[in-house]
């Protein structure tokens, strides 16, 4: 269970200067947590654990979500825009309508995740598992590190 609940965040958010951009909450157990629709702008939440956490239309662009484990996480109409996802556990997660633009999400685990219409333009997947991960109707203009053929491949998944 969480270490923290939603009002707490949302005091340490309020509490911290420049209208709550860049909250410290790296390693924080988060998992199950409620923060949809909550603004966490440039947050350092690396390592933290958010798996099955609800954060519909959050704002955590440009925020440092490496190494976090968001697996089962709903995360879908996200803006994570510029957003360190290196080395995130992404497994089963829901980020359809998500904003993933200029999104650094190489080494990450994506399998079985769901990314239906998410924005991936000029994102990083360099070594990142994508296995059996929804990526219908998705914009990937400009991503870097998806295998070669990205139709045949999303054939074979399909």
């Amino acid at each position: 269970m969480a270490d923290l609940s939603r009002s707490d965040v949302i005091k340490l958010i309020s509490g911290n200067s420049a209208l709550g951009k860049g909250v410290l909450l790296r390693g924080v157990d988060l998992s199950q947590i409620n923060l949809s629709y909550l603004s966490l702008v440039e947050a350092n939440l690396s390592k933290a654990n958010l798996s099955q956490a609800y954060l519909m239309q959050a704002d955590l662009t440009k925020s440092n979500l490496s190494d976090a484990n968001l697996s089962y996480s709903d995360l879908s109409e996200a803006t994570l825009i510029g957003c360190n996802l290196r080395g995130a556990n992404l497994a089963g997660a829901d980020l359809r309508a998500a904003d993933l633009t200029d999104a650094d999400l190489g080494e990450a685990d994506l399998r079985g995740a769901n990314l239906r219409g998410a924005v991936l333009i000029r994102a990083n997947f360099w070594h990142a598992d994508i296995t059996e991960a929804n990526l219908m109707y998705t914009n990937l203009e400009g991503a870097k590190g998806l295998p070669v053929d990205i139709d045949k491949w999303m054939e074979k998944q399909g």
